[in-house]
């Protein structure tokens, strides 16, 4: 599944997340979604490849500090953006206590568990407006992302994939390539960057932050079967894609034929 990569210099985990096969025996197209974490450090010669990939639309889910700090370099006359800043209040306790030398590995698996359970819960209408702009774009490819491309991005992802028809294992196979693809080592590093030196954690406490895991896509699937009575319930009555808006968007992105596995 290396093909799934965009190996485009100065990208942070971007991928192709078409290709898949849905349960009724169709194919997600390729070159129509795409994932990413910022786009911020690609270079002049990347970003003139990125705009060849046909990218019509980038879905920001980052909050306005970090949109700040690391600017998406495509003008509005480029590329059509759109800002849906995502920031749940577990991901903002975390944030206050990234420091803390007693913080046990557990607690911090907890955190991300609890940040991935509040995407589901309490986000449902930033993803309603995600799936609005999808279905506003008739031509060309869409790309949504954050800063590292793994929970807000990763949440929404299997969102539009689940809308496909895509079977659950897949899309949780699809959650976990970013372990692959996404500089966990350096991002531990950025990461570790921010303890005091008696404070470091150890090397497991900080890959729980920089990468993902199971539990943390399924905490949020759990949320919505708790909450919205399962995944059909959640896409059509919490984020409003209908019968016939979801049958619009299997018309654009799913063809026939075979897997691209």
């Amino acid at each position: 599944m290396m093909w799934r990569l965009v190996p485009l210099e100065g990208a942070v985990n971007l991928r192709d997340f078409g290709g898949y096969t849905t349960a009724d025996g169709r194919t997600v197209r390729r070159g129509r979604l795409f994932r990413s974490g910022t786009l911020a450090h690609l270079t002049a010669e990347a970003q003139r490849q990125f705009v060849e990939l046909g990218v019509r639309l980038i879905c920001d889910l980052r909050r306005p500090e970090e949109q700040a700090e690391e600017p998406t370099p495509f003008p509005p006359d480029v590329l059509r953006r759109l800002e849906i800043p995502i920031d749940p209040g577990s991901a903002i306790s975390l944030r206050s206590q990234l420091s803390a030398a007693d913080l046990a590995l557990k607690e911090r698996i907890d955190f991300m568990v609890a940040i991935n359970r509040e995407l589901a819960r309490d986000h449902a209408g930033d993803y309603a407006r995600m799936f609005e702009a999808l279905l506003e774009l008739e031509e060309g490819g869409f790309l949504v992302h954050c800063a590292a491309g793994k929970d807000r991005t990763g949440f929404a992802c299997a969102l539009i994939l689940h809308a496909l028809g895509v079977p659950e294992d897949t899309v949780l196979e699809d959650y976990l390539l970013t372990n692959q693809h996404l500089d966990i080592e350096g991002r531990a590093l950025r990461l570790a960057a921010r303890y005091e030196p008696n404070a470091m954690p150890d090397r497991e406490s900080v890959l729980a932050l920089a990468g993902v895991r199971p539990e943390y896509l399924r905490a949020a699937f759990e949320a919505i079967e708790s909450e919205f009575e399962g995944v059909e319930h959640y896409i059509e009555r919490a984020v409003g894609l209908d019968a016939a808006a979801r049958e619009l968007l299997r018309s654009r992105l799913l063809e026939e034929g075979g897997t691209w596995e």
